[in-house]
């Protein structure tokens, strides 16, 4: 028979054992974690969801300003119309297929962290799995690039409603300081292209354009677009980031693949 105080200590010797190897195991499998792919995922995903949700939404106010102040002929504006209804349905593809590729950017950035850590994923060290991870590096830079487009694309329609809220505050000054009139002041939505030169009235001038400034579907629309290009920007840093995380896994598993074939012999 043992004695009891040596029986504690063996216990305690197996409990402290056990937290010792359960805290190992939390520490290797936290150093498998992504965390540059985790935070560019996410940061895609709101990114990509502020872009689709608030840019089908100011489209949509977009059409109604126009067809109520500015072309109210139907045929005016019938090409923008369908421009802007296939740029909703090019929208749902875009949140469809970055929901996607998001999801298998993070299950790489998994899979090549564990590899580079040498946890597991042997896989990725041979030429199948590098040039895998090449084409991830590849495709990501060429949506970055993709992407710089549609932020810049994203950043017209807040220029042209920035223009007329401007143009609405400068009619507001005047009218509290009553130094002049602002019946002369207008903007002529015909100089942006997207209603031709015959278009019916095709721009909008003191008081009517005032009008417009204080309806919520300019309001809306302004802000919505202002809340979609911030969202093509954020798009844009993660794709940045994945592409740095993605550059700097291949690279290591190229360096790793030369060691080891080096070792061999």
């Amino acid at each position: 028979m043992k004695p009891a105080m040596e029986t504690a200590a063996e216990e305690n010797t197996e409990q402290s054992q056990e937290k010792k190897g359960c805290f190992e195991c939390c520490i290797k499998c936290l150093g498998g974690v992504p965390y540059a792919s985790l935070v560019a995922t996410i940061l895609c995903f709101s990114g990509v969801a502020l872009f689709c949700g608030c840019g089908h939404v100011a489209l949509t106010g977009t059409v109604s300003i126009l067809e109520q102040h500015f072309s109210t002929n139907t045929s005016d504006h019938a090409l923008l119309s369908e421009v802007i209804q296939l740029m909703q349905y090019v929208i749902y593809g875009i949140a469809s297929f970055f929901f996607l590729y998001g999801i298998i950017l993070l299950a790489e950035g998994f899979y090549t962290t564990s590899a580079v850590k040498e946890l597991h994923g042997e896989f990725k060290t041979t030429a199948c799995g590098r040039c895998i991870s090449g084409m991830f590096v590849f495709l990501t830079y060429v949506l970055g690039v993709a992407w710089l487009g549609v932020f810049g694309f994203s950043a017209v329609p807040v220029f042209m409603f920035y223009n007329i809220w401007s143009s609405c505050e400068v009619i507001k000054s005047l009218q509290t300081n009553m130094t002049a009139s602002g019946d002369q002041i207008c903007v002529d939505i015909r100089q942006y292209g997207i209603i031709p030169w015959n278009a019916i009235p095709g721009r909008a001038c003191g008081p009517v354009l005032e009008n417009i400034c204080n309806t919520n579907e300019f309001y809306m629309s302004y802000h919505l677009f202002i809340v979609a290009c911030a969202g093509a920007g954020a798009t844009v840093i993660a794709l940045l980031i994945y592409m740095m995380a993605t550059t700097y896994n291949y690279a290591v598993l190229k360096f790793k693949s030369r060691e080891d074939c080096c070792t061999k012999f």
